[in-house]
Parts: structure tokens; sequence; C-alpha cells
């Protein structure tokens, strides 16, 4: 068991003074909680939290970090990324991933949605690190049938190597750009079958739809939900560029959207995605930060603020994506999008949470927890984080060691450096 004593708590139904108790993976009371753990957490002048979910990214990426900037997407996956990627083994990924794995621990999430290469070694890395996370079979076909056969061959092979880590599962049929219709209703039949979640990319730029629409004479979402692929198993990164008929259909459909704040506005995709409109149709809305190649970092922390700031501004209405809508796209939205019993901070609830050190002057004075957490929070304010009941960082450091967090920040940096050699 595990006490955390004398903390702020953010529960449903605000901030209370007082314990929370943790037996095995769940939480076991909020409030008043008799001392009789195993390990008792200081928690006085910290809060505690829900850990925050990252809906999107491509984890491994973080090799190319700071790689490739201020480009055109296109010119930038084209020239830049594509090529360098085909380099790419499992070594590359596992220790790439585990470089991910940390920083996102450290920045307070508990969760990861990833689309890559080589996916069983991003599962075994996700385990190693503690880390919650849904990793997908990501596939193209670039509209060639036998192509199509092949890589869902392949796909099949690494979603059954997948079952044996404790990771979620998810097919990943990349965008309407790279993966034929056939192989996109290929994919939502395996996923119905095998009972697997879908991740895909939707509408991120204003040419993917134009082009869409040339060759089909249709909106993406119409066509898709012809071949039966919106479903509440799909969650679909960007979603920018969609009409309104388009986002009505995605919350008859139950689909979750994951919006990426900081990529969208760093690629210049052209538009803010439509929340307002979003939050109407009943869309499940969530955040996720895409790759560090095109963020530059995988903080959640960060990446709240630039969702409820793009909203302001695109939109020019302060009131718009208040904290309190950002905070819950983060945590309780996202959770249920993959059926977990997470982020919240209740009784019966997976203990998947963090503890912010309020110490930190930027979040001093206290006259709003949550504000403070989307407008003022950064990495450096997340003291511990303890995913399904156990202590991943401790005191600020993955797993409490500063030595194994170098040993893993040195061995990314060589294969990185030999990547772009």
């Amino acid at each position: 068991m595990i006490l955390i004593k004398g903390a702020k708590v953010l529960t449903p139904k605000g901030v209370v003074e007082g314990n929370v108790l943790i037996e095995e993976n769940k939480i076991a009371a909020v409030g008043d909680v008799a001392d009789k753990s195993d390990v008792v957490i200081d928690g006085r002048k910290k809060a505690v939290i829900p850990g925050l979910f990252n809906t999107h990214t491509h984890a491994a990426m973080v090799l190319f970090r700071s790689y490739a900037d201020d480009m055109v997407l296109h010119e930038w996956l084209e020239k830049k990324i594509w090529p360098l990627e085909a380099k790419l083994d499992s070594e590359a990924v596992y220790w790439g991933t585990k470089l991910a794995c940390i920083e996102m621990l450290k920045s307070g999430t508990i969760f990861f949605n990833d689309m890559y290469f080589f996916p069983p070694t991003i599962a075994k890395a996700a385990e190693e690190c503690g880390i919650r996370a849904c990793v997908s079979a990501a596939f193209f076909d670039f509209f060639n049938p036998d192509l199509l056969e092949e890589n869902l061959k392949k796909a099949l092979k690494d979603l059954k190597e997948i079952e044996k880590y404790n990771v979620l599962r998810a097919i990943g049929p990349h965008a309407v750009y790279t993966v034929s219709l056939d192989g996109l209703r290929r994919a939502a039949e395996i996923a119905e079958e095998m009972d697997l979640f879908v991740h895909f990319h939707l509408a991120e730029t204003e040419k993917e739809v134009v082009d869409f629409k040339k060759q089909h004479g249709k909106p993406i979402t119409k066509a898709l939900d012809e071949i039966g692929f919106l479903s509440s198993r799909l969650i679909a990164a960007h979603s920018v560029w969609l009409e309104d008929a388009e986002i009505e259909l995605l919350g008859k459909r139950g689909v979750t959207v994951s919006h990426c704040p900081a990529s969208n506005m760093k690629l210049c995709v052209g538009k803010a995605i439509k929340f307002e409109e979003m939050k109407k149709a009943g869309v499940n809305f969530t955040i996720g930060t895409d790759g560090a190649a095109s963020n530059n970092n995988l903080d959640m922390l960060e990446e709240m603020k630039f969702a409820a700031l793009l909203q302001k501004f695109h939109y020019s209405d302060p009131t718009l994506m208040k904290a309190e809508e950002v905070f819950e796209a983060a945590t309780v939205n996202a959770a249920r999008a993959f059926g977990l019993k997470s982020g919240v901070i209740d009784e019966g609830y997976l203990a998947d949470l963090v503890l912010i050190d309020l110490k930190k002057p930027y979040l001093q004075p206290e006259h709003n927890l949550v504000a403070n957490l989307i407008y003022a929070a950064s990495s450096g304010c997340v003291d511990t984080v303890i995913v399904d009941g156990r202590i991943v960082v401790e005191n600020g450091y993955f797993m409490g060691d500063e030595t194994q967090e170098m040993e893993i920040i040195e061995k990314t940096a060589k294969i990185a450096l030999d990547l772009t050699n």
C-alpha cells in the first residue's frame, strides 16, 4: 500500500486537503485516511492530480528532435523524415522509445497512444518503463494491392507479438493519402474481429482533404463511414480540416479526436481545430503531442496550454476552451477513449497519479489549481508519478535514479548521431 499524506487533491468535486490511499493498483480512499501503509509519501506543499494521457504520438521520433525544422509539412516528410526513417532498426526504436517514455513520465504523462515502426519493440520499451500505452501496428499500402496484402500480413504478425506485453493494441492505417480505401476497410474489419483500437491521421491539411474530394467526389469522413471505418474504436489524430457535417458524423459514430496543437502550429496546417463544434456534436475530444520531430517535445502540460491559447487566438474569443475543458481532454476524456477507469482521483479508479510540487514559483499563488496547471505549469513541477499503483518517477527522477536516466540518454544520443551521419 502507498499513502500520500497531507496533499491538496484534485477530485471531481474540487480540491480537497487530505490523504490518498493506494491499494495494489487502485485508489482505495481519498480524504481522512489512517497511516497504515508500507510506503508513505509526504504530500505537504504538493498537489495530487490525475495522470495525463498523450493520445497521439510517434515516441521514437525523439531521435529526430530538432533535426528538421522550419519546413513545409510534405517537404519535411519526403525530404527529411522518410529518408531517415528508412535507416531505422528495432534497436534504434527501442532506445528512442525509452527516452520518450522517460520524457513523458517526467512531465506527468502516464499513457501514450503510439504509431510507429517495430511495434513489438515499442511495447517492450513501454512495459519496461512502467508507462501505460496503446501500441499500433502501423501500415501503408500506397494504393498497391500486393503491398496491402504484404503489409497487412506483417501488421497481424506484429499484433500477435505485442499481445505478450502489458499494453493495449491498435491497428494503424496511416492516412488516406498513404492507404487505400480497401486497406482502411480491411483495418476496420480486423479491429472488430480482434477487438482492437484504430489509430489514424485524419484531415491534417487542406491539401489532404481537397485532393481526396477531387478524387472521390465526397468528403473524407463520408467515404470512411461508407466502408464502416468510423466507430468508437477510432482515434483520429489532427482532424483539423473537417466540415461541420463531418464533425456531426464523428460524434454520431463515437469517434475520439486527438488534437495536436503544437505540431499543427509548427507545420502551419492553416487552421485551428473546431473545438466548439466538436463539443456540440459530442465528439470525444482529447490531446496529443504528435512526434518530437514536429513538436519538439512530449510535454503534455505545455500541450494543454497551446490547445487553449490556439482556440482563443484563432477564433478571437478568450472564453473558448476553458482550463477545465482542456484538462478533462488530457485526462478523463482520454481514459474513456481507451476503456480505462482512470483520469479521475476517486475511490475505485486506477492509481495513475502525479504529484505536483507547489513550491515552484510559477505555481504561486494558488488561486486556481487547474488554471495554474494549464497556463503556468511546466514539466519541472512534476515530483512523483504513480502508474498502475507503482512509483515510476520519484523526486523528479525516473525510477528515482539519475544514473539510469543518463545511461538511456547517452545511448540514444549515440544512435541518433549514427542515423543522421
